[in-house]
C-alpha cells in the first residue's frame, strides 16, 4: 500500500510539474513525449532506488548499463529515450526483486494507455491533452498547404504546427501535422475545393 501511494505521488508531482511548465508558457512541455515522460520517469527513478539501495555492485552495473543508452544510442524523442531506460530497469529490477519489476510494466503500460484514452475523448470536447510535434517520432501524417490567401480554416485549426508567409510572392505555406491517415483525410477533403489554395502535399508514414 505504501508503494502504490509513492507511485501515485510521483505520477501526480510529474503532471503538476508539467502542468505548471505549460502554464508558464513553455510549450514544449505540452507535446505526447514529454507528458508521457514527466509521468512515466520518476517512477523509473523510484524503481531504480529500490533495486540498487544497499548494493554498491548492483549501483555501478546499473550506471554503466544507462549510460550506455545515453551516449551510444541517437534518439528520436525523449519519450524513446525513456522507454529504453525502462526496459533496462524491468530488468535490472526483475532480477533483484520481480515485484519492483512488475509494477513499474504495469505504471509503464498504464500511463502510456491512459494519456491516449484522455487525449481522445478530450478531442470529443474540441480540447486537447497535448499538442502533436514534428519533433516526436510517431508523428508521422503531414500536410503542406500553399495558398494564395489566408485561410482561417486552416489557421485555427489545432493541428497546425508553422506558417510562412513570402513577402516576395504574397504565397502562405501552412505545415499541419495530425495523428493519423483518416484526419488528415478527413481534413483535406474540407479545404482541397478553397479557390485560394493553389496546392496541396500529402506526406503519410
Amino acid at each position: 500500500m505504501n508503494e502504490l501511494s509513492s507511485v501515485l505521488l510521483l505520477i501526480t508531482s510529474g503532471l503538476l510539474l508539467r502542468f505548471s511548465l505549460t502554464f508558464t508558457g513553455q510549450a514544449w512541455a505540452k507535446s505526447h513525449a514529454q507528458t508521457v515522460a514527466f509521468m512515466i520517469l520518476p517512477v523509473i527513478t523510484y524503481v531504480i532506488t529500490k533495486t540498487i539501495s544497499g548494493n554498491i555492485a548492483l549501483s555501478l552495473g546499473m550506471i554503466g548499463a544507462l549510460s550506455i543508452v545515453r551516449f551510444r544510442h541517437p534518439v528520436k524523442s525523449a519519450l524513446e529515450l525513456i522507454m529504453y531506460f525502462d526496459l533496462i530497469t524491468i530488468g535490472i529490477a526483475t532480477s533483484v526483486r520481480t515485484k519492483w519489476a512488475i509494477q513499474l510494466v504495469v505504471v509503464s503500460i498504464a500511463v502510456i494507455v491512459l494519456v491516449k484514452i484522455v487525449q481522445k475523448i478530450l478531442v470529443k470536447f474540441g480540447l486537447s491533452f497535448y499538442n502533436i510535434s514534428f519533433n516526436e517520432g510517431n508523428i508521422s501524417n503531414s500536410l503542406e498547404i500553399f495558398s494564395n490567401k489566408k485561410v482561417d480554416f486552416v489557421e485555427n485549426s489545432e493541428n497546425i504546427i508553422s506558417l510562412f508567409n513570402d513577402k516576395d510572392s504574397g504565397e502562405i505555406i501552412y505545415r499541419m501535422s495530425f495523428e493519423n491517415k483518416k484526419k488528415l483525410q478527413e481534413f483535406k477533403n474540407k479545404i482541397e475545393n478553397d479557390t485560394n489554395i493553389r496546392k496541396i502535399n500529402v506526406i503519410f508514414n
